[in-house]
C-alpha cells in the first residue's frame, strides 16, 4: 500500500477529522514562507508586539510593510489543496481546519468562518487593541497613504492588524477550541506544518494522545514523522488531488 493509498484509507475510515494547515499549504499560492531560507524575516526583522505597542515610529514601520505587500498575501488566491479541504469540510468529512496561517485562503475556498480556528489571527483586517473592533483595511490604508501614519481608535487604543505578533499572547478562544476539536477528532491531517511552532506543534501530539490517527503531508521531515500513521512529503495540491480522486 503507498502513503497515497493509506491516507485515503484513513480519510475514508474517519468520521471527525481535523486538518491543521501551516505556511507549506499557502506557498502553493505563491505566498513565502517567513522562515524558510530566502524567506521575509530573513531580509526584514520581524516586529515584536511589545515594540508596535510602545513605539510609534514601529507602527508606522509594520503599516509601511503591510500597504507595501511584503509579507505577498495581497491578491493571493486559494490553491488545489484548500479547495480539497473545503471539499473535505463541505462532505462532513472534516469537522474544523485549525490553521496557523493568518491569510483567509481557507475561508475565501468555502470553509465557514465559524469552522475555522485561526492560532495566528488574519492579516485581512484590523482590530483595536482596546476594545477590539474590527476595522477594514481599506480603510485604514486610505488614512496611511495620507498621512503617513495610523491614529488611535475612536476609544483611544492602538489599532493593529488582527494577527498575532511575536511576543503576542496567543489567543485564549481560538486555542480551547482548537483543543477541544482536537480531543475529539478520530484524524488529525497536517498539512504544511514544520511542526516547530509552540504551543501549537502539541495538537498533533494531544491527539495522537487521545486517540486519533495522524497524517503529515509536508515537503520537508517534521519532528513527529516517527509519531505519524502516514508520512507524505509532497506537494500538498498533488496529494490532496490524488487522495480525493477515488475517496
Amino acid at each position: 500500500m503507498t502513503p497515497i493509498d493509506k491516507f485515503r484509507a484513513l480519510l475514508d475510515g474517519s468520521r471527525r477529522a481535523v486538518v491543521f494547515s501551516g505556511a507549506g499549504i499557502s506557498t502553493e499560492s505563491g505566498i513565502p514562507d517567513f522562515r524558510s531560507p530566502g524567506g521575509v524575516w530573513s531580509k526584514l526583522q520581524p516586529i515584536y508586539f511589545q515594540d508596535f505597542v510602545a513605539s510609534e515610529e514601529v507602527r508606522k514601520e509594520a503599516w509601511r510593510r503591510r500597504f507595501a505587500n511584503t509579507d505577498g498575501w495581497n491578491n493571493a488566491q486559494p490553491n488545489r489543496g484548500h479547495v480539497a479541504v473545503a471539499q473535505l469540510v463541505e462532505r462532513g468529512k472534516v469537522a474544523s481546519v485549525i490553521t496557523q496561517n493568518v491569510d483567509n485562503l481557507h475561508q475565501i475556498s468555502g470553509v465557514p468562518d465559524e469552522q475555522t480556528i485561526e492560532l495566528h489571527g488574519n492579516a485581512t483586517y484590523a482590530k483595536c487593541l482596546q476594545c477590539g473592533v474590527r476595522i477594514e483595511l481599506s480603510v485604514i490604508e486610505v488614512e496611511f497613504r495620507r498621512t503617513g501614519t495610523v491614529g488611535p481608535c475612536s476609544c483611544g487604543g492602538i489599532i493593529k492588524s488582527a494577527t498575532i505578533s511575536f511576543g503576542q499572547s496567543m489567543p485564549e478562544a481560538a486555542m480551547r477550541r482548537a483543543s477541544v476539536e482536537t480531543e475529539l477528532c478520530d484524524l488529525f491531517i497536517v498539512l504544511g506544518s514544520s511542526l516547530v511552532v509552540f504551543p501549537a506543534a502539541d495538537f498533533p501530539v494531544a491527539a495522537k494522545h487521545h486517540g486519533a490517527q495522524l497524517a503529515i503531508v509536508n515537503r520537508e521531515p517534521t519532528p513527529l514523522d516517527e509519531l505519524a500513521d502516514v508520512v507524505i512529503h509532497a506537494g500538498i495540491g498533488d496529494t490532496l488531488t490524488a487522495a480525493l480522486a477515488s475517496s
